[in-house]
């Protein structure tokens, strides 16, 4: 099927490129529209150099072919601190203007605090009522935080969805990069998670798994049959 709304919830600008990169492209390619939602400006709780950031964040949903790029400007760090509702209103507000087919959020069992409240507050909004529920709910890893989280069982990714971004894995790196120019980059040296070489193996590494070059992978939460 094409022609499907599709958003894609990020707590920070370039956890939309990390998760979700390559099946954005994908998505795109076959027709459907992308929304990209960035909750917090994220770096606040570095320096003030919000900008920057923005501009970034810009540049790589564009060499992904996203136009839809939307900033709520929440604080960097700090949505635990906060009411929930606070978090649940802006996704909940995107959900209503987009009825969306596809939603894609963070993982709840990431070691980065504001992930896991972008997760719960994506549980409360996407609930199953209403005239346009969403069909297809799904959860990204996120390189130095997903695979940093504590050893509970209960906090594993355990994907169950593989998506094959061997023709896409290029425009993910490309716009990965575009994080470079920033006040302090998002980019690492290698053999750092956020890393371009990195990023590159992670997908091949996860690729492997499902018998393809280069895979994203998705926890499924919610499925609409």
């Amino acid at each position: 099927m094409t022609g499907r709304r599709v958003l894609v919830v990020g707590a920070h600008p370039d956890d939309e490129v990390l998760g979700v990169g390559g099946t954005i492209v994908r998505h795109l390619d076959r027709g459907d529209s992308v929304c990209v939602l960035l909750m917090t400006d994220g770096v606040t709780a570095r320096h003030g150099e919000t900008e920057p950031q923005k501009s970034a964040a810009r540049r790589a949903c564009a060499l992904l072919g996203v136009e839809d790029v939307r900033f709520v400007d929440l604080p960097d760090q700090r949505l635990d601190g906060m009411p929930l509702l606070e978090v649940i209103r802006p996704i909940a507000a995107a959900i209503r203007d987009l009825e969306p087919h596809v939603v894609y959020t963070h993982h709840r069992g990431d070691a980065n605090q504001d992930h896991r409240a972008v997760f719960a507050a994506t549980l409360v909004a996407v609930r199953p009522c209403g005239e346009h529920p969403v069909e297809r709910v799904l959860s990204y890893e996120v390189a130095s935080s997903t695979e940093w989280g504590p050893p509970c069982p209960d906090w594993a990714f355990l994907p169950s969805v593989f998506v094959n971004i061997a023709k896409t894995l290029d425009a993910k790196v490309a716009a990965f990069e575009a994080y470079r120019q920033t006040f302090e980059s998002e980019v690492r040296c290698f053999p750092h998670p956020r890393s371009t070489e990195a990023v590159r193996i992670r997908a091949q590494a996860t690729g492997v798994v499902a018998g393809m070059a280069a895979a994203e992978a998705f926890m499924l939460i919610r499925a609409l049959v």
